[in-house]
Formats: C-alpha cells, sequence, structure tokens
C-alpha cells in the first residue's frame, strides 16, 4: 500500500480534535510532536486509539486464525482508514471488505491489492468505477457479490460496456428469511449460481453470507439460528461444486462478522467439496474492539468455543476511547460532558464512562465504577448519572468506552494512536 499520500496531507485548525496552536502540519509530524492527551494538549472531545490495545488484538486475531486455519478480510467499513488497512495486511489478511463502490475507490487509491465487496454491485456508474479500475491494473483482485437474475445481467452488461479482457469475479450470496439480501432457498441459489457459471463475462468462486443480522430471543437460540444458516451456507457450497459451476481454483467460502466469527470458522472448514475451499471470515472490529456490545459478544465467543478461550494473549480489549471534559455539574447526581452524538455512536449501545483524570493533580487516570452512567446524549452533551459521592467536577477529563465501533469512527477524520501513558504516536486519518 502506499500510504505516502496520507502522511503528506496537511491538517488545519479546522479539523474536530485539532489543537488550534499546532498551525498547519502534515500528517507524518504528528507523533514528533511531544503531545499528551493528559497534559491537556489536545482538546476535547477527541477520538484516541490504544496502540497496545491494537497490537494485542492484532496478535489474538493471527492466533485465532492459526489455530482454526482460516483466513480474515475485515471489514474495512468499520474504520475507512487505510493506515490501519495496512496494519492488517501487513499481518496477513486475505483482502479488505467494503461494503460500496465509493469504498472500493478509497481501497485502490491507497493500493489495496485485493478488495471484497461484501455486497451487491448495483447501477452503471459504479459498475463502470469498478470495471475501469479492473481495466487499469490487471492484478487487482476484486470480488463482488450476485444473489439473482437480474444482478448477473447487469454485471454482464457492465464488463462488456467496460471492455474488461476477463471475467469479473463474483461469489453468489445466500441469507435468510426476513433478513437482508441473499437467495433464500436452494433452487432459488442455483438458479443464480448457474447463471453466473455460464455467463463468459462473470467467474463464480464461492459461496458468502452473513450470519451478524441473525437474532432470537436468547443466544442460544441465536447460535441455534447461525449453525442452521451456516448449514444452508455448506449445502448451496456442496450442490454448486457438484454441478460443477465453480471456476478453477480454489472455492471461497465467506461469512463472519464480528462477533460469530468463531461459528463460521468452526461450521464451514468441514465443508467437504471436490477442490480446495478456502474460508474466509470478515469481522471489521477485532482490531479496535469495544467496551460494551462486541465485548460481550466477545465473551459469549470465549464460552462457546474453548478453543478460542485458551489462546495466549488477553483476549479482544478495546482500543478505541474518546475523551471529553466535564463542563457542569448541575445537581446533585447528574454531570455533563462535552461530548455527544457527533462525537460517538449510540446506535447500539451509549458510552460507558469508564476513567477521569484531574489535570494536575494526579499521575494517571482513575477507573470509574459501574454507578457512573451516560443516560441521555444531546448533539454536543452527554448526560451522566454520578452517584452521590461522586468524585467528578467541572474542569475533569472522562475517559468513554465506546459500543459499536463502525459509528464512532465516521465522527471523525482525524485519531489519534496513543500509548498507556496518552503520548500521541501518531495520526490515524478516515475517508468516509
Amino acid at each position: 500500500m502506499d500510504l505516502q499520500p496520507i502522511l503528506d496531507q496537511v491538517v488545519e485548525l479546522t479539523t474536530k480534535g485539532w489543537p488550534v496552536a499546532a498551525g498547519r502540519l502534515p500528517v507524518a509530524a504528528i507523533g514528533k510532536q511531544d503531545w499528551q492527551l493528559l497534559r491537556e494538549d489536545l482538546p476535547l472531545p477527541v477520538a484516541v486509539l490504544k496502540a497496545s490495545a491494537l497490537s494485542s488484538n492484532s496478535a489474538w486475531m493471527r492466533a485465532f486464525l492459526d489455530e482454526f486455519g482460516v483466513a480474515i478480510a475485515p471489514h474495512g467499513k468499520t474504520t475507512m482508514a487505510p493506515q490501519l488497512y495496512a496494519r492488517q495486511l501487513a499481518d496477513g489478511a486475505y483482502a479488505i471488505t467494503v461494503a460500496t463502490a465509493q469504498q472500493v475507490m478509497v481501497c485502490r487509491h491507497f493500493g489495496v491489492p485485493r478488495v471484497l465487496l461484501a455486497n451487491q454491485l448495483v447501477g452503471p456508474g459504479a459498475i463502470r468505477q469498478v470495471v475501469d479500475q479492473l481495466v487499469a491494473d490487471p492484478a487487482f483482485d476484486f470480488c463482488c457479490l450476485v444473489d439473482s437474475l437480474e444482478g448477473v445481467e447487469m454485471l454482464r452488461a457492465g464488463v462488456r460496456a467496460g471492455g474488461l479482457d476477463r471475467p469479473m469475479q463474483v461469489m453468489l450470496e445466500v441469507g435468510v428469511v426476513g433478513g437482508r439480501s441473499g437467495c433464500r432457498q436452494l433452487e432459488q441459489a442455483l438458479a443464480v449460481a448457474r447463471a453466473a457459471a455460464r455467463a463468459p463475462e462473470l467467474a463464480l468462486i464461492g459461496i458468502e453470507g452473513y450470519e451478524g443480522l441473525i437474532r432470537r430471543d436468547t443466544p442460544a437460540a441465536t447460535e441455534a439460528m447461525i449453525w442452521e444458516f451456516l448449514a444452508f451456507m455448506r449445502q448451496v457450497a456442496i450442490h454448486c461444486d457438484g454441478e460443477d459451476l465453480f471456476a478453477p481454483g480454489r472455492v471461497l467460502l465467506s461469512a463472519g462478522g464480528s462477533s460469530h466469527f468463531d461459528q463460521v470458522a468452526r461450521a464451514l472448514r468441514r465443508v467437504d467439496l471436490s477442490r480446495p475451499t478456502q474460508v474466509i471470515i470478515r469481522s471489521g472490529c477485532y482490531l479496535t474492539h469495544d467496551a460494551k456490545a462486541y465485548a460481550q459478544a466477545f465473551a459469549e465467543l470465549q464460552q462457546r468455543t474453548p478453543a478460542a478461550r485458551a489462546l495466549p494473549g488477553h483476549g479482544l480489549q478495546p482500543a478505541l476511547e474518546v475523551w471529553a471534559y466535564i463542563q457542569s455539574v448541575p445537581e446533585p447526581g447528574r454531570a455533563i460532558a462535552t461530548m455527544g452524538k457527533r462525537d460517538v455512536s449510540y446506535d447500539v449501545d451509549l458510552p460507558v464512562p469508564q476513567r477521569w483524570y484531574r489535570p494536575g493533580t494526579s499521575d494517571r487516570p482513575e477507573p470509574l465504577t459501574n454507578e457512573y452512567r451516560v443516560v441521555m446524549l444531546d448533539d454536543q452533551h452527554a448526560y451522566l448519572k454520578v452517584p452521590a459521592s461522586s468524585v467528578l467536577q467541572v474542569g475533569d477529563m472522562v475517559g468513554f468506552g465506546i459500543s459499536h465501533p463502525c459509528t464512532t469512527f465516521d465522527k471523525w477524520q482525524l485519531l489519534y494512536v496513543v500509548d498507556d501513558d496518552y503520548r500521541v504516536l501518531e495520526g490515524i486519518r478516515t475517508f468516509f
């Protein structure tokens, strides 16, 4: 990958989280400024990534992949941060997964060599964008999904119109009733697979699904439904193999969001086809993890999969934090922080107050108990319920854990990687 265009970008004082006194600096210079969050060198609110957690999470996922014999194509839409993509590819990621044609363009702009569009590629403009990239670079390895005869015909027409002299790679997407996209029944799936396999403009290279939206009343019921869905994926793959519908080479079998990738690894690696297979999970959130939704999902993962629980290290750790000031303590039991919906995710859970720091009075942040809770967010304010004995005062700094990192990253053009003492090591740019 070529990250130099990012490192050369000049950060302006109009960027959220940027110290005005710093003036204009290239991204490459950020780690050389001796900034420290707790010294108030950065304006709050600000989003940071703990370097130690990023490294620990990378190591744990490498161990998981080795243990289960699968690969990963992390979903890039989580961070839209090519600097983090480069870390993941250096760790051995098979590809970067994206969800839109625009996200494909971001990957290509910074030199990602293999991209999996885990979505349908529709619309002549979007198809032409991707075909142009494939024409311009014969080494570009790209794959998208199909789940309908109409989708197959759209891609065929786009490949012909764009003058691509090799087939566009596609995977057949399967889904569940009431879910998102994907073929629901075996015969429907096979009809689409046959159409793709017989089209000279396309190459059917595998089967894809997404189990992350399957929800039932209890974790056990959810897990059972996911096993059923993965069995359906296996069934479709076996039938496609039996009809010799797959293009030459390894057959790709891909599913696995950030909550149930252990089930995917266990189920799909047992598919017995006439040719080699490659199982690819797509967790986008493992690198940064979070403090609530995925923390709970990871605890459940370890409970149901002892081999994952036995891996070395400390498991996945939350790397992403958003820091804010306490700006008001207007009444007993309430504190207001300088952070809101514009700064932190709230679509799954509200942020979690984890630690506090009073500038100039202590060496490091102190933990907050679960008596401290965010109960509401405005655009720029967080409402905290605090105990009668609350330590928080106006001017204190509070570090918040988040739930669902995807919708925190999209609120920041710039995040800072920090060490365990909150010294700034580098800046990370996002491209939403």
